[in-house]
């Protein structure tokens, strides 16, 4: 296996799969199965979700919402697909643990970063959900905050698209798209990527991201066997 300790972002609108809003189970399912396969394999496996599905902290704010009222209710919506994963995840067999940032003891266990790793460990799969417990930051952030307290090795950014490319493909049949760029030409190309604060901070710790599309089947085992799937980000 190319990597031992990954950690997978998943957008909410992921969960969205067809619907226009919320969580579809089919593609709940689907996940939990490509989930499952990487566990298989001793891959140890932490997911941060995003909470877009259900609500977005920024969009309520342009709304005229507070912004740090909004931004926690983003982070609630974060906790509801978490417990949604979890519950496929388990239907599928696979042990798996949610952690927020926000205490919900009822629901979750409070983040603590040595539980998770000893979870990790032990074969669990650890969700890391209610962002980084602050307002003003996004779940791009939370996961590279995640990924380098838990020393994993990458973190892989499910998405719509297959990679990187000079534009968006969806606008402009003829972008192209890069197998591997540098932190640097990400900035001077001015490619979006993840929030600046999240980029920046996993460029700080020299931690690679692969950009891929999640939606198409087998592509998260290939990337963990090594294959060139995505856009990989690295120094």
């Amino acid at each position: 296996m190319h990597y031992k300790r990954i950690l997978l972002k998943l957008s909410g609108e992921a969960l969205m799969g067809e619907k226009q809003y919320g969580i579809d189970p089919k593609r709940l399912a689907e996940y939990a199965e490509e989930i499952k396969e990487v566990v298989d394999k001793g891959i140890e496996v932490a997911i941060v979700i995003g909470g877009g599905n259900i609500f977005r902290g920024l969009a309520g704010a342009s709304e005229g919402m507070d912004r740090v009222q909004a931004d926690y209710m983003g982070m609630l919506a974060t906790v509801i697909n978490g417990l949604a994963l979890q519950s496929a995840l388990e239907n599928a067999d696979v042990e798996t643990r949610v952690q927020s940032a926000i205490k919900i003891n009822e629901v979750s266990e409070p983040f603590i970063r040595r539980r998770a790793m000893r979870h990790l460990e032990k074969g669990r799969v650890v969700i890391f959900s209610g962002g980084t417990g602050n307002p003003y930051f996004t779940t791009d952030s939370a996961a590279v905050l995640r990924a380098i307290e838990i020393e994993a090795d990458v973190i892989l950014k499910g998405t719509r698209v297959d990679g990187i490319y000079t534009s968006d493909p969806e606008k402009d049949k003829n972008a192209t798209k890069f197998d591997t760029i540098s932190f640097a030409d990400v900035l001077i190309k001015g490619l979006k990527v993840m929030d600046t604060t999240a980029f920046t901070l996993s460029q700080e710790n020299e931690l690679p991201i692969v950009i891929f599309d999640m939606n198409k089947k087998g592509n998260l085992m290939k990337i963990v066997n090594g294959q060139n799937i995505g856009t990989v980000v690295n120094l």
